[in-house]
């Protein structure tokens, strides 16, 4: 009997031996797996957190494009109607022009015609004279009066040989010419010299400042100062007149060079005879 419950304690001790490791490896393992998920748990929080943050990043670097191309296309649509309203101005005035061109074309045409019927009258008048002439002296009078015909018809054709601006004006090209224009009467003209860069110098009622010039290929840059008004043409050839308004004048003034040295600059100013300058000038320098 007694050697049996020995039997059974040492089997029970030997069981309880194996027990206790195997609960602390289990607990181990246990604090092991708990640690490995919570580990993994956090690992995937934050890159959860680094998702959504790059995430809200992209979006708001998306939306800060989407409002800069949103401002671009306000300023295109902006620019877009200004260069119609330009547009359109612009076409505007190129009609006016182009009416006032055709008008000058068609009043050159008149003259043309009036100057060549006037010819043939003159002719048939004098082959008329002649025929009714028999004598040398009659011949010689009415030679006398063929000559001074012909002169009157050669300036004629000298003013229908004057190059003519947009609104039909005729253009001098020369002192010459310029007095001829005169005779005409039918503008005032005020010849001028500009001398010297960027001298303000008095012609007519307005101011001059000679800009730059460039005699090889007969081009000049200048300022005009009229009614505290500026008006620039840069590079402008000789003969190529400036228009503009002076006053409460209607009709335009006509600024023209048609000579170009070195640093100086010769032509006219003509005015219409309801707007002739009180101030009358033949010649301005900036000396």
């Amino acid at each position: 009997m007694s050697e049996d419950r020995q039997e059974v304690v040492q089997g029970s001790s030997s069981h309880a031996g194996w027990v206790g490791p195997a609960v602390v490896l289990a607990g181990i393992v246990a604090l092991a797996g708990l640690g490995i998920g919570w580990s993994a748990y956090s690992h995937a929080t934050q890159t959860q957190a680094s998702l959504e943050n790059e995430i809200k990043t992209v979006k708001l670097d998306y939306a800060s494009q989407i409002a800069q191309l949103q401002q671009h296309q306000s300023q295109i649509d902006v620019l877009n109607s200004e260069l119609r309203s330009n547009l359109g101005v612009i076409t505007g005035k190129l009609r006016i022009t182009q009416g006032q061109l055709d008008k000058a074309r068609d009043q050159e045409v008149q003259d043309t015609q009036t100057n060549e019927q006037q010819i043939t009258l003159v002719n048939q008048n004098v082959q008329g004279e002649l025929a009714d002439k028999a004598n040398s002296d009659d011949v010689k009078a009415v030679d006398t009066r063929v000559t001074g015909v012909r002169t009157d018809l050669d300036t004629t054709r000298n003013d229908l040989q004057m190059a003519r601006s947009d609104l039909g004006t005729l253009i001098a090209k020369n002192h010459e010419e310029v007095e001829e224009l005169r005779r005409m009467g039918e503008r005032d003209y005020i010849e001028f010299t500009v001398t010297g860069r960027n001298k303000p110098a008095k012609v007519g009622d307005f101011m001059v400042t000679l800009k730059g010039t460039n005699p090889n290929r007969k081009q000049f840059t200048v300022d005009l100062l009229v009614d505290d008004v500026h008006i620039a043409r840069k590079n402008l050839a000789i003969n190529d007149p400036i228009f503009f308004h002076e006053g409460s004048t209607r009709q335009p003034l006509e600024f023209v060079v048609n000579q170009v040295r070195p640093d100086e600059i010769t032509g006219y100013v003509s005015v219409p005879k309801s707007a002739a300058p009180t101030t009358s000038a033949n010649a301005a320098s900036g000396r």
